[in-house]
């Protein structure tokens, strides 16, 4: 067979529609609602390249109309993962085996798919599965999930290209093995674009995968499904399993060819699966590559000498998009008390303007969180506040689950800075603020840094380059993305690699050659062109 060493397609980031009223991709997005919400579809599971259904039917509801049925899929068990297992080891070979260039040719053909043909189903399937407002969407379940897989492509290409130095007696290269065994991919609800990656990126390097999805985001992982199939995926590289987690685990953290995992979730969940693999590390053919990025404690470090209005904005934006159902969403913010009266009334000014409502009004900034726990647990918050001495609900904090998931966009001001609200991940919009003392801005830095368990992202607000400076290096622990005066949300694929450290995972940065290179394990080759025929060497001479 014919050789080469090639070159991909420049990876760009995907261009960003605006859906403003009059553009066709509003007339075309809104067309593509209402046709998906008038039907209702069958969800099975794809196993081996195959449509695998049982007889427990689960209903698919928009968050934001949960009386309303979008279809349903069909719940599996073990057998299921015992036969995506099974459909991942029989397809190993054939994959691993196929040169690099025909995988890339997949996920570029993918890319192209979802920029184009698919763009408006994968946003549809995202605004009413997950309840995202249009340009939510867009952001992440066309432009993201395209950037990730022309992006991976080329990191995978510069993984492939890094080579040794050789002399000329011989001849230095290195393999880049699959890992041997299969990946197993536990994703989340709140991006698409996470669920389109964490099996793809192990399966571009040559692995195959069982996929499990949250039970929240299944209808728009059948797109993701569909589009990878009509891209060329072969039959068993990508299987997708509807089963709980622990059916999951007790299957796959006991399977002697479990190889790694590619984890989006909570952080207690991570742990306890860090626990389980190392308690039966005696089980696998070799040690299991651990990647996860887990929860989020994410802060806005305001100084006094920041812009107010940005500020602001920053916040609102950070905090309440997506309903902050983001890892990365701002959820406890430190203001100076000599900028607190006046940015308090802007901020309430401008939460006001909030439009909040159903996706398919696109008037609407704000929708419902993700279901009925998510719901309870952020109303259990707010209530507590309501009536906690040491906390007071200052912006919105009403809840409706009557026809949809709704709670306002809810500020709690913290009396004291480890009040609960400024220190556990609560996955919603509900924003802590704690007022500091303008001279104490030093001392506040340290109680931030240690107020929290979790290091994901964060920000400095503050026009003086030396405060800055301080900040980014009493803080250097306390995010894995970093933010100046810009919300700590919004990581573009190819410009902030994503991830966290401490609480928040293992910091193998999505959307980047690092993360890429976990999903390989390297053969280093050594060639000699003149091997040495005597034993002897020269200091063993006769003087």
């Amino acid at each position: 067979m014919s050789t080469g060493f090639f070159n991909v397609p420049e990876a760009i980031n995907e261009i960003i529609y605006s859906y403003a009223p009059g553009s066709p991709e509003r007339d075309a997005l809104k067309k593509e609602l209402s046709e998906m919400r008038s039907q209702q579809v069958d969800v099975a599971m794809i196993i081996d390249g195959k449509e695998v259904r049982t007889e427990n039917k689960v209903a698919i509801r928009p968050p934001h109309d949960h009386k309303h049925i979008l279809g349903y899929y069909h719940r599996g068990d073990a057998s299921h993962v015992k036969l995506a297992i099974d459909a991942a080891l029989k397809a190993k070979k054939s994959w691993a085996e196929l040169p690099w260039e025909h995988r890339a040719s997949v996920f570029l053909k993918a890319a192209n798919l979802l920029a184009g043909k698919f763009r408006f189903k994968m946003n549809a399937a995202t605004m009413l599965g997950q309840s995202k407002n249009p340009f939510q969407a867009e952001i992440d379940s066309a432009a993201e999930l395209v950037d990730f897989y022309r992006f991976n492509v080329d990191f995978m290409r510069q993984v492939y290209s890094q080579q040794p130095i050789s002399d000329y007696d011989s001849w230095n290269r290195v393999e880049q093995r699959p890992l041997e065994g299969f990946i197993f991919a536990l994703t989340p609800f709140n991006f698409t674009s996470i669920a389109g990656n964490l099996p793809t990126a192990p399966a571009m390097m040559g692995n195959t995968v069982v996929w499990k999805v949250s039970n929240t985001q299944v209808y728009s992982a059948r797109i993701i499904m569909e589009l990878l199939m009509e891209a060329g995926l072969p039959d068993g590289v990508i299987n997708l399993v509807f089963v709980s987690g622990p059916v999951a685990g007790d299957v796959i953290f006991s399977h002697p060819d479990f190889a790694g995992i590619h984890y989006t979730g909570s952080t207690e969940v991570f742990q306890n699966i860090w626990k389980t693999i190392g308690n039966n590390i005696h089980m696998f053919k070799s040690y299991p590559r651990i990647v996860g990025e887990t929860g989020g404690k994410d802060f806005i470090m305001v100084h006094n000498s920041a812009d107010i209005d940005q500020v602001v904005t920053a916040i609102v934006r950070g905090a309440f998009e997506y309903q902050g159902q983001k890892c990365s969403a701002v959820s406890r913010t430190y203001i100076p008390k000599s900028m607190w009266n006046e940015l308090q009334i802007k901020l309430k000014k401008m939460i006001a303007e909030v439009k909040m409502g159903p996706v398919e009004d696109f008037r609407n900034f704000f929708n419902a969180v993700i279901d009925e726990n998510s719901f309870d647990k952020l109303k259990m918050f707010i209530d507590n506040a309501k009536s906690d001495k040491e906390a007071e609900v200052i912006i919105g904090g009403n809840c409706d689950k009557s026809n949809g998931y709704f709670i306002e966009p809810t500020v709690i001001l913290a009396k004291k800075p480890d009040y609960i609200t400024m220190r556990e991940e609560l996955f919603g919009p509900v924003l802590s603020i704690y007022v500091y003392e303008d001279d104490k801005f030093e001392e506040t830095l340290d109680i931030l840094d240690k107020t929290s368990i979790y290091a994901l992202t964060g920000a400095i607000f503050s026009r003086n380059r030396y405060i800055i400076d301080m900040a980014s290096r009493k803080l250097e622990n306390a995010a894995g993305n970093f933010y100046i005066n810009d919300k700590p949300t919004g990581a573009v694929v190819g410009q902030q690699p994503f991830g966290g450290a401490r609480g928040s995972g293992t910091n193998d940065k999505a959307g980047s050659l690092i993360n890429l290179l976990r999903w390989v394990s390297p053969r280093t080759i050594k060639e000699n062109f003149d091997a040495p025929s005597d034993f002897r060497y020269p200091f063993q001479a006769e003087e």
